[in-house]
């Protein structure tokens, strides 16, 4: 009676997966058709990409990435993309080095009141980005910072620390105590606990909070937009050139799109194993 009565909860089990299974594809396939159509948009003439209803089976081609590059007599997109570069890597970098012992004086050897300055390092993400715009546009131009792509770097670094503080913070309560104190007892310095003993133990953590700062580093576009012009010219804001008073050339801009996004994409696929090692860190007790 038993085996019999439990099939119907196993046949019940197997399609609530399997229902389940099918949500989440069809979640995916939604999120997805967005991309794609601009996968394919890219591909077509400025013409066929603004007809209305879309022409679907137009004539693919490579004009629109041609016009990105320049090859039509345009700007190079190649000083903005080294800019985002530039900005992104050395902007999350330092967000590591600052956020590691941050997390460390919250966690393994907590400061008094360490939950007080935690929530603190948060609060900062509440106020708009656009509340501060003026007085960082006021004091670049008294500094002679404006078009600076190193005022980038302090910027977006101070805009990611509070995010990478909370997840290192999450990561390193997870660790054990007694890793800390064995490196200790054998005499080891502050900076060689962080660089050879916790930073290893919580290395997918910090490769996820290294993505997620880079990603929003390389996507931010109000300051980049407001505080540079041409020098320090990120490629979002390269990517807004394409929406002109002369109209939208929107296979150009879907191609535009595609080329800027391959970079964090192919971060992402490259540290796929510990971006999700580091954001299931600590999940299961």
């Amino acid at each position: 009676m038993t085996a019999v009565a439990a099939q119907p909860a196993r046949s019940h089990g197997r399609h609530r997966r399997m229902f389940l299974g099918l949500l989440a594809w069809l979640a995916g396939i939604v999120f997805f058709l967005p991309v794609a159509w601009m996968i394919l948009t890219a591909l077509h003439s400025e013409t066929d990409a603004a007809a209305n209803p879309p022409a679907v089976t137009a004539p693919l081609g490579l004009d629109g990435y041609r016009s990105f590059f320049g090859a039509g007599g345009g700007p190079s997109p190649w000083p903005s993309l080294i800019n985002s570069t530039t900005v992104a890597v050395t902007s999350t970098a330092l967000v590591l080095l600052l956020a590691l012992p941050a997390a460390y004086a919250l966690s393994v050897r907590p400061v008094r009141g360490w939950r007080d300055a935690l929530f603190f390092f948060l609060s900062t993400k509440m106020m708009p980005v656009v509340a501060g715009l003026l007085p960082v546009y006021v004091f670049a131009g008294k500094t002679g910072l404006l078009d600076n792509v190193w005022l980038l770097v302090v910027l977006h670094t101070s805009m990611n620390l509070p995010v990478a503080v909370w997840m290192t913070q999450s990561f390193l309560a997870d660790v054990p105590a007694s890793i800390v104190e064995a490196a200790r007892v054998d005499g080891a310095r502050l900076p060689t606990v962080l660089a050879r003993v916790l930073a290893p133990v919580i290395a997918p953590g910090l490769a996820a909070t290294a993505l997620i700062c880079c990603i929003l580093s390389w996507n931010e576009l109000l300051f980049a937009r407001v505080l540079t012009s041409v020098t320090a010219q990120t490629a979002p804001v390269f990517l807004t050139g394409f929406v002109t008073g002369e109209g939208l050339f929107l296979a150009q801009l879907c191609a535009a799109s595609v080329v800027i996004s391959l970079p964090v994409l192919a971060a992402g696929l490259a540290a796929q194993d510990k971006l999700v090692q580091g954001l299931s860190l600590g999940a299961v007790k």
